[in-house]
């Protein structure tokens, strides 16, 4: 038993200076020749940290004391900023942000071989009160008889201890301690794990998972609590399709992908959207602008999700052909079109990362192919790309590691990488969100 206390024993806090920085913004440091990843740390900066993980070939380590801080430094806006795991990036400022995603971008490319013929300036957004969509947890500590909601600790499976959240939306971030107050009054408290946020430009909901039936007074004072608020409020009691609207009665949300045009795709709240409304609106115009799109061109919109491009294409093209593996979001963006007025799209349910090369859009010939993958990225699309005969290629990125993987297929298909940029879909985060350009 000793030993195994000795073995889960903390190290000694250390003395380190900071050389580097990470992709996912922490702090490189050594000792003993061992690499040291440490959060909340500047490049140049000497710091006191502390060890939380150790693994064979390099430490996890969080900065107790900023010894000798960079001139980059900045205080972290939010109080929760050191044990919460929404954000990670709060210590530098919004330029120092923007201009570290882009550079990591670039030099991950270029580590790869992969020649960039132009950077794209950064689009960029407020940097707070950006998030309109997100997932909370919830939790009712018993051993200390309260009851929290918020995002989760770092490295850590319990929820942090937060009265606000600067990133949420104001109308949701700094009322948490509302929610918390709701909640605890309920008879469900112990068994509601999380609430689903979702918002557009006139409405929120939230919609409270429940892991057991709620009993009359529990329907009484969240209806009463969505009537004093004027948040809307559905109840999941299951999976997404167990999702039913408790008060209004009637629900309907909606965004705008592109700015100025009317265009409006609707949603439901557990639905996969942007969460930063302006840097949407930024990426569709930024994307329409290197497509070029001209009447007589076919495009294909690759994880087409409800159509956040294709119906703005569409307007501008002969036939946008979109491609999704979630079938409900198929429905959707079906739906969407025929709202907005828009006949020239045509949609099909396909698992991309087993894509049918007999599936009779998988015959057709297109002029240029947006798409905008999840963070595994789009490999098997990429390997048989050149079967399309596109000139043009515009790739959406989420994780920059697929990107530089799928980047290289691309290219080995006779396409060049012309244009190259980041999108602060997510500021005060390392998160790193690009969009990419190929001419053949």
């Amino acid at each position: 038993m000793a030993d195994r206390k000795r073995r889960n024993r903390l190290p000694e806090p250390a003395t380190v200076v900071i050389e580097g920085m990470s992709h996912e913004g922490r702090g490189i440091a050594h000792i003993n020749g061992k690499t040291v990843f440490v959060f909340g740390a500047l490049i140049g900066e000497e710091v006191k940290i502390q060890i939380r993980k150790s693994n064979k070939k390099y430490d996890e380590a969080i900065t107790l004391e900023v010894l000798r801080a960079s001139d980059a430094r900045i205080e972290p806006k939010c109080a929760a900023f050191r044990v919460c795991g929404g954000c990670s990036l709060q210590h530098m400022s919004s330029d120092d942000q923007v201009a570290f995603k882009q550079q990591s971008l670039i030099d991950t490319m270029q580590h790869a071989d992969i020649t960039i013929g132009s950077v794209m300036p950064a689009l960029r957004s407020h940097p707070w009160g950006y998030r309109k969509k997100a997932r909370l947890g919830v939790k009712f500590v018993r051993k200390k008889g309260r009851l929290l909601v918020g995002f989760r600790e770092r490295s850590a499976p319990f929820l942090a201890d937060m009265v606000q959240c600067e990133v949420l939306i104001p109308e949701v971030g700094e009322h948490l301690q509302e929610l918390c107050a709701l909640i605890d009054g309920l008879d469900a408290k112990e068994t509601i794990p999380q609430i689903e946020v979702a918002a557009d430009n006139d409405q929120i909901v939230l919609v409270f998972r429940h892991l057991e039936d709620l009993t009359g007074h529990d329907y009484e004072a969240l209806t009463l609590f969505a009537k004093s608020t004027g948040f809307w409020l559905q109840l999941q009691s299951a999976g997404p399709d167990s999702v039913v609207n408790l008060y209004p009665e009637h629900q309907r949300l909606s965004f705008v992908p592109l700015k100025d045009e009317n265009i409006k795709i609707g949603f439901s709240p557990v639905d996969f959207i942007q969460v930063n409304t302006e840097i949407n609106q930024q990426m569709v115009s930024q994307a329409l602008h290197h497509l070029d799109l001209k009447p007589t061109d076919r495009v294909l919109d690759l994880f087409c999700g409800l159509g956040n491009f294709t119906l703005p294409m569409a307007r501008r093209c002969a036939q946008v052909v979109g491609i999704e593996g979630d079938e409900p979001m198929v429905g959707r963006a079906k739906q969407s079109a025929i709202d907005n007025g828009i006949g020239n799209t045509e949609y099909f349910a396909t698992d991309l990362t087993k894509p049918e090369l007999d599936a009779s859009w998988m015959r057709e010939k297109f002029n240029k192919i947006l798409i905008d993958p999840p963070r595994s990225g789009a490999m098997e699309i990429a390997e048989i790309i050149n079967r399309f005969k596109a000139q043009k290629i515009v790739y959406i990125s989420c994780q920059p590691s697929s990107l530089v993987r799928d980047s290289k297929i691309i290219c080995s298909h006779g396409y060049k990488l012309e244009h190259l940029g980041i999108m602060d879909m997510f500021p005060q985060t390392a998160h790193v969100e690009s969009m990419a350009v190929f001419t053949k």
